[in-house]
């Protein structure tokens, strides 16, 4: 008892499913961050993993480069 009257469990509304285009684009999201993750980790392995200015701009430029594929 002390247990649901610490976590307010009483007092929170019921959770919805969330629809399937919120779904959708959580997907997305989350691919693209991890696509976005991936080029990073390989710029910086070929550059020796030292994240120096000239790194970290090349990076920026990198990943807002118009071509790039999302």
């Amino acid at each position: 008892m002390a247990n649901v009257l610490t976590t307010g469990a009483w007092f929170s509304a019921p959770t919805r499913k969330p629809s399937f285009f919120n779904r959708l684009l959580r997907v997305q999201i989350e691919a693209r961050q991890r696509r976005a993750d991936r080029v990073v980790e390989q710029h910086l392995a070929a550059r020796g993993f030292k994240l120096t200015d000239d790194a970290e701009g090349q990076t920026g430029r990198l990943l807002t480069k118009p071509g790039r594929q999302p």
